[in-house]
């Protein structure tokens, strides 16, 4: 099955393939396509390209570098980008802080952050998840107290994925304990890194790497104009960023690209007298994994908007729970395809590159059906909004 596409909307998709594939740099597309890791500076320099070329912020209104393109259009140009190999724009600015700041935000906090955002001039992380308030969001502790022209903020954020290269974080507070609901008095304030009292500690993972961090705020002051839309709100703005970060990592056009990737490697890993690829059970799962992409394509499209009058979409909860959960199917896949050579994490000239990353990937995946909520907080968002059931 293939969506069926107008006329328009093929030549819209050539229009993006072309480009991906024969005007954006090369060299960070083989960059991708080998599987080679990333530096700082190669994602800077990827959404600078995206962001000259009117490619990096679709999304976003139209005056603050947004296309008026239609959600089909929008999934179009996310998969071809993600099946080209191209970097994608950093979530955090373009899906997350972004269109947070062009909603909510003032005049001068979108002339001032916005530009500088699409083009990645401003690195943002995200100040959500805490120790003790990770899928439990509300209960988060960290303090902002006014005082004067500032606040004052006091606390503690975890798992801040690349915190470590951000120049900005976009955080919750704590601005009024004593709210009657802990979603009450929580704020959505703009931190600048480079303040004092900010301590970044790397974590490291399971899969070996140092992605993300935890960051510790003390008595750090924040201009009170760098508080997004108002006091206390910052919860419905989170739901709204929220909404917008579980359609996009659903990212089936990399899925695509990784089955049709461990279709080839299956492909040339012997198995009796054929390879991998001719044996019933693989040629099982990979129909199975396919027949799933398919259908998470299908809702993607529906819902790729993303949130709307301040609202997430409730069915971006079923995308971010099945993509997240096919992400991981995929990745058991190749592990299970690469058999003794996963063993191998280090560079061996005798195991192909694809099987030695292919463990340390699936061990860094897992972490998919935790952030941007919990598969268990999916499930109840979709009972709740969607089925209508009540607990």
């Amino acid at each position: 099955m293939h969506l069926r596409l107008s006329s328009d909307d093929a030549a819209f998709q050539e229009r993006m393939r072309t480009y991906f594939t024969t005007e954006f740099p090369q060299d960070l597309r083989e960059k991708v396509l080998a599987g080679a890791t990333l530096e700082p500076e190669d994602f800077r320099r990827s959404q600078a390209a995206l962001d000259a070329a009117g490619l990096a912020v679709p999304n976003w209104p139209t005056q603050w570098g947004g296309q008026d393109w239609s959600t089909l259009q929008m999934h179009i140009w996310n998969s071809e980008l993600q099946a080209a190999g191209v970097p994608p724009p950093l979530p955090f600015n373009t899906s997350m802080v972004g269109p947070v700041i062009a909603a909510f935000g003032s005049e001068e906090l979108k002339a001032r952050f916005l530009p500088r955002t699409a083009s990645l001039d401003i690195w943002w992380c995200q100040g959500f998840s805490e120790p003790g308030a990770g899928s439990d969001l509300a209960s988060l502790r960290t303090t902002a107290v006014r005082d004067g022209d500032d606040y004052v903020v006091n606390g503690q954020k975890t798992w801040t994925t690349l915190g470590q290269h951000a120049d900005w974080m976009f955080a919750l507070v704590r601005t009024d304990p004593d709210a009657p609901k802990k979603q009450v008095g929580i704020s959505f304030i703009l931190l600048d890194m480079r303040s004092e009292g900010v301590t970044i500690r790397p974590i490291r993972t399971l899969d070996g790497g140092v992605e993300v961090n935890e960051i510790f705020l003390d008595d750090v002051r924040v201009p009170a104009e760098q508080l997004v839309g108002e006091e206390n709100h910052g919860w419905d703005y989170a739901k709204f960023l929220l909404g917008n970060e579980r359609v996009g990592v659903a990212s089936t056009g990399l899925l695509k690209r990784w089955l049709a990737d461990l279709k080839g490697h299956a492909g040339r890993v012997r198995c009796g007298e054929g390879t991998l690829v001719d044996d019933p059970a693989i040629g099982a799962r990979l129909a199975e994994l396919e027949a799933e992409l398919m259908a998470i394509e299908l809702t993607a499209v529906r819902v790729s908007g993303g949130s709307t009058d301040g609202r997430p979409d409730p069915a971006s909860s079923i995308l971010k729970l099945c993509g997240t959960e096919l992400q991981q199917d995929v990745l058991e896949l190749a592990v299970d395809i690469s058999g003794p050579m996963g063993l191998a994490w280090d560079e061996l000239e005798s195991v192909p590159d694809w099987a030695s990353s292919s463990v340390p990937t699936y061990l860094n995946y897992r972490k998919a059906t935790i952030y941007g909520g919990s598969s268990e907080v999916q499930r109840g968002i979709v009972a709740a909004t969607i089925l209508g059931l009540k607990g």
